[in-house]
Formats: structure tokens, C-alpha cells, sequence
């Protein structure tokens, strides 16, 4: 899940590519400094983590081959605020909601988290093959993922539509039949694109002009497509979006929520992880840690009161 943002002239957009890009369900190297964080009140360096102290009744539901190795490895989507970022491109030390929560659940459990910054596209296919124990990159739970992927949800997200602040044509969409004739920026693979695709023959049912989908691998790319007006409106995360437009110098507008979502961590089908992660989630839950980290981040409207493994998702 992805998105992007303006400003006035070409050169200045792309300058901004590192503060403004947008991701949550993305991989893209570029990220915002320091100063673009702390203008949303963020702070990136708090830590919340640290105290987090092993559960030895959860950390017994792994399996034993886990125990024993003492590491998990996920793939991890680092793209931008807050879901995950570099906030410092010089030390390439990963900050973020999926950071946060990845590495309380392996204190809980007990357990080194490896790391590795992959696509975000590339993650969920990599997870059958063994290459990743599990993933994170803002992975919403769709029926479709689900049919492939077991889900441990963390965090409550979604989908949503944002413009060029200057845009007064388009308001609030809370349905796709509103975006014919116009042309959407989505992140490639995303919950996005997919649930566009699907709906195409609504505007042409209704006798309009069929709204384009252009989907991008790059999250720059969404953004230098805006600045030129060969994107009209970005579809990409709530959480994302409503960060992006916190931002003074990001000049975008943030047009509501579309569609909620349940986040999770994601396992290939079947995978004997989930309990052990579920139960990690729910002792975070329990112990303050959860809250703590949606304060830092700015998402406390994103709180789940249960963590569950694999929920259907929402109507």
C-alpha cells in the first residue's frame, strides 16, 4: 500500500522525493530526515522496545527448531513513515511501526529478529519457499491473501485517497464510482491496485469514463507522476496518507478513509509460527508495550484489542 505528494515545480518535487514519498505496503529506499519527523510530532528515536521482557509460556510455542537457531527472519518492506523507514540514510537503521512491533515480539518470545529490507512485492511470494520465516510491510488482510498467506494482526489500517492540496475537484471517495475519468497512482502489488482492477467495469456500467489505474514499483515515481498531473489522485494507506499531509511542505490533502483493513505479519499457509506470534502480540497487548508504540507513531486509532491469527477481512 503506497502513495505520494506535491509541490510546486519539478525540481522541487523530486528533492522532496526522501521527505514526501509514501509507502505502508511498499519498499523503497528513499525516506524522510529527521526534521520531516518531528513536524508530525514523531519521534523516531524514542525507545520503546528495549524493556520488553521474554514470556517463557509463549516463547515454548515455537517450535523447537526456532528455539534452538534463536532467530527468526523476516522480509521486511522499508519504505516510509510510519510504517518503516530510514530515518538516517547514513547509518541505515530501520525505524518504524513494523520495526517496533517486529522486535517486541522477538523480545517476547526470546529470540534474535534477521532483518532484511526486501520489495515489498517480492515478500508474500518468498514466504512458500522458506526464504523468509515471515513478513512485514503494512500487509493488509485481504480474502484473496488469505487463500496463500496466514495472517497475526497487530494493527487496524486501510485504504484511502489523497490529492495535491491546491486540488478542489475531488473530495471525499467512498465509493470507486466516484474516480471515473480519473487517473489513480497506486504502489505495484498492493491491496490497492487490486481492489481498483477489480471494479473497473463500474464506471463503464454507469455509462462514464473508466478511471486508470497506474500502478509503480517506485514510490518516486508516484510522486513526479502527481507533480505533472499524469496522476490525479494516489490510493494508499490511511496511516500513510494522514502522515504525508501532516507534513507543512508536503502540499497534499488527505480525503478520508476508503476502506479498513487488518494488519498482520505474515506466514506461508499452515505455518507453525502464528501461535507463538498471536500470543506475543496479546502479551504486548496486555503488558502496555502496544500502546506505547502507537503513541510514539501517531496511529493510537489504529489499535486492535486482540491480536488473531488469519480473521477474515473486514466487510
Amino acid at each position: 500500500m503506497r502513495a505520494t505528494n506535491r509541490r510546486r515545480g519539478l525540481l522541487a518535487a523530486t528533492a522532496l522525493l526522501p521527505v514526501l514519498a509514501l509507502s505502508a505496503c511498499g519498499s523503497d529506499p528513499a525516506a524522510p530526515a529527521k526534521p520531516a519527523a518531528a513536524a508530525a510530532g514523531i519521534a523516531p528515536d524514542q525507545d520503546v522496545v528495549s524493556a520488553v521482557a521474554k514470556v517463557d509460556s509463549i516463547a515454548a510455542l515455537l517450535p523447537e527448531e526456532i528455539r534452538k537457531a534463536g532467530t527468526v527472519k523476516v522480509g521486511s518492506a522499508i519504505g516510509t513513515p510510519p510504517t518503516a523507514y530510514y530515518p538516517d540514510q547514513a547509518t541505515k537503521k530501520p525505524a518504524g511501526i513494523d520495526i517496533d512491533f517486529t522486535d517486541a515480539v522477538g523480545k517476547v518470545l526470546g529470540v534474535a529478529v534477521e532483518r532484511e529490507d526486501a520489495k515489498f512485492e517480492t515478500i508474500l511470494p518468498a514466504l512458500d519457499s522458506g526464504k523468509y520465516d515471515f513478513g512485514t510491510g503494512n500487509f493488509g488482510v485481504t480474502t484473496a491473501r488469505l487463500k496463500t498467506i496466514d495472517f497475526v494482526t497487530y494493527i487496524d489500517d486501510g485504504q484511502g485517497f489523497a490529492v495535491k492540496k491546491d486540488n478542489t475537484t475531488v473530495q471525499a471517495v467512498t465509493e470507486v464510482g466516484q474516480l471515473c475519468g480519473l487517473t489513480v497512482g497506486v504502489g505495484a502489488g498492493t491491496t490497492f491496485e487490486t481492489t481498483l482492477n477489480s471494479k473497473k467495469n463500474v464506471c463503464a456500467d454507469a455509462g462514464k469514463k473508466p478511471y486508470e489505474v497506474k500502478a509503480f514499483s517506485d514510490n518516486g515515481a508516484i510522486l513526479t507522476g502527481l507533480q505533472q498531473g499524469r496522476i490525479d489522485i494516489v490510493m494508499s494507506t490511511i496511516n500513510g496518507l494522514r502522515y504525508q499531509a501532516a507534513q507543512e511542505s508536503a502540499g497534499t490533502k488527505f480525503l478520508g478513509e476508503f476502506h479498513r483493513l487488518d494488519v498482520g505479519f505474515a506466514f506461508k499457509k499452515g505455518s507453525a509460527l502464528t501461535p507463538a506470534f498471536q500470543g506475543a502480540v496479546n502479551q504486548l497487548i496486555k503488558d502496555g508495550t502496544y500502546d506505547r508504540i502507537l503513541k510514539k507513531w501517531g496511529v493510537a486509532d489504529s489499535a486492535i484489542k486482540e491480536s488473531l491469527i488469519s480473521p477474515p477481512e473486514h466487510p
